[in-house]
């Protein structure tokens, strides 16, 4: 069956908006409460599906939409449509392979098996790994999947691991490990000293989940501080890395001394031209790393489809994003991008909208970190971790923030608001780093509400906190914007505080420097690297801007005698 391409009038298409704006603010219906002028949830922005039609064309161009507008028209029963624009895309570049993929679950949709079985080979011959097409959208791709013809070359390849391993929850005494596989399969971790994994420990065995998207964690305990051990998964019993195995390091036990690297940014909209920016992070080494959110772009409500899961399927299958999670530990919150679309505040509720918590699911299904706000019961992307004597504290930005204009907004909400000030009082660290996923500064986005200076008195009630309680040595960093900075925010009879945000990790688009800052870098992709090296007689942290190319735009050192009172 051959489709024509043909003029898509995606004019209409983005015009799949059921709600109404008022004050600035847009929203469907449904975030209208009785007796309500102002939306509980919404955005300042349209509440549509821009950000596939307006930015694959054109000035706003940008790759990584390409493939989401492709999968947003089979999901959306607009099969026609996306085999069509794959086409188009095709003869403009017949390797393109995402392009390639969507086309291939097109043909499935449309039940076309043999063009859907061509199209396939097609792509593992252009280089898409054969694990995409096991890891799906697995609802999606069924009617090829269940074929005799995929099954043969399915049992040729013999891969269950098809995501992973991904590194998280590291200390000085334990790991765990994050894999997704094609079945429902055990699950077990060998690690040891050794480069050939001579002698090793073993971790009980666990089990991967459909429930969970397929996903395992399995956790190692028993190891000894500052150590390195190599490690493989046995995955349905079968070794599934090596010959050159990954490595990890523990970290020094919790309170002592130490001299450790992390980084951290935001941004990472899909960009093969970038992806290369995964190996540059890792070349540092370092002993962890920190998603502030904008992770993957997904920027569509509602349930999760099988475009959200392709989102994330796209990036954990890159070579180079797997090895660099295989060995340096993940931490990660998510900000709007992620959970809905751009300047999101989804409200105060748990269960509204009703898509929220599985929203916050999906989230959780494709990390390892140590925690999920205060579990299934007040769910969130908030939690702390330690290095040494360097306590962290990762906040939600998005999950339980209010609509700016209401009377008292709160960015975090009171339950997380309350954890934050409890954690920080009775942290005993040098270093304490508070993690925002929008600028602390009130002029790092103009007048945009969507940084904390939407919610300034919750701010000050945070900063007047740390002053009353006198506690020393807090370090601010965060992302959003499309840029590295490094600012300082004065604070009245206290010491000033340190701000430090990069987030452009993978995105093409840029944003130019806004308000007060000590410096500033937009010319190409980033990251923010952070030394902290508490054995000094006066421990300190430098801040240092690196680009994709491993070059050092921009260094600061703070001292914790800067940071005392």
């Amino acid at each position: 069956m051959n489709v024509d391409a043909k003029p898509l009038l995606w004019s209409v298409m983005i015009l799949l908006v059921a709600g109404r704006s008022v004050f600035g603010q847009a929203a469907p219906e449904e975030a209208y409460l009785e007796g309500s002028k102002l939306p509980y949830f919404g955005s300042v922005h349209p509440w549509n599906r821009r950000f596939f039609y307006e930015h694959t064309e054109g000035e706003d161009f940008l790759p990584g939409r390409i493939g989401q507008r492709e999968m947003l028209d089979i999901v959306e029963n607009r099969t026609k449509e996306a085999v069509a624009y794959c086409q188009q895309r095709l003869k403009t570049d017949p390797e393109d392979l995402e392009s390639l993929f969507n086309l291939a679950v097109a043909w499935c949709e449309l039940n076309e098996i043999p063009q859907a079985l061509a199209t396939m080979k097609r792509a593992l011959a252009a280089g898409l790994p054969f694990e995409r097409f096991l890891a799906g959208p697995r609802d999606l791709l069924e009617p090829l999947t269940k074929t005799a013809a995929f099954r043969r070359l399915a049992s040729q390849q013999d891969i269950q691991l098809l995501h992973g391993p991904m590194l998280g929850c590291l200390t000085d005494r334990s790991a765990r490990f994050w894999v997704r596989t094609a079945d429902e399969v055990p699950v077990q971790v060998l690690v040891s000293t050794s480069e050939n994994m001579a002698q090793p420990m073993k971790s009980a065995t666990f089990t991967s989940d459909a429930e969970s998207d397929y996903t395992a964690i399995a956790e190692i305990d028993g190891l000894t501080a500052e150590t390195r051990y190599y490690y493989d998964v046995l995955v349905d019993g079968k070794p599934t890395l090596g010959p050159e195995f990954p490595s990890i390091r523990t970290y020094a036990p919790t309170g002592d001394k130490s001299r450790f690297d992390v980084a951290f940014g935001g941004g990472a909209g899909f960009n093969p031209d970038y992806e290369r920016m995964w190996n540059t992070i890792a070349s540092h080494n370092l002993s962890a790393f920190l998603f502030l959110g904008d992770n993957v772009y997904i920027d569509l409500p509602g349930q999760p489809n099988g475009l959200h899961h392709y989102t994330y399927y796209r990036r954990q299958s890159r070579p180079e994003y797997r090895r660099f999670v295989a060995s340096t530990a993940m931490y990660a919150i998510w900000d709007d991008h992620d959970c809905a679309m751009d300047d999101l505040f989804f409200g105060p509720y748990v269960d509204k909208p009703s898509w929220k918590r599985a929203a916050w699911r999906l989230f959780h299904n494709n990390w390892n970190n140590p925690g999920y706000g205060d579990g299934e019961e007040q769910p969130g992307c908030w939690f702390e971790f330690s290095i040494g004597d360097v306590d962290f504290f990762l906040l939600d930005g998005r999950f339980y923030r209010t609509n700016p204009h209401v009377e008292q907004p709160s960015m975090l909400g009171p339950i997380q608001k309350a954890w934050l000030m409890k954690a920080i009082a009775r942290s005993r660290a040098t270093f304490k780093v508070l993690v925002s996923p929008v600028p602390w500064a009130f002029d790092a986005k103009g007048d945009s509400l969507d940084t904390w200076n939407g919610y300034r008195d919750e701010r000050k009630e945070i900063f007047d906190f740390l002053t009353e309680k006198k506690i020393e040595g807090i370090v601010l960093i965060s992302a959003d914007r499309h840029r590295s900075d490094a600012r300082l925010i004065d604070r009245e009879g206290a010491y000033p505080l340190y701000e430090f945000e990069s987030s452009r990790l993978t995105n093409k688009k840029f944003a130019e420097p806004k308000g007060k800052t000590l410096f500033s870098y937009h010319q190409k992709c980033s990251f923010g690297k952070l030394t902290f090296d508490t054995t000094r007689r006066d421990p300190e942290v430098t801040f240092q801007i690196v680009n994709i190319d491993n070059e050092t735009m921009h260094s600061l050192t703070v001292k914790k005698s800067q940071l005392s009172h």
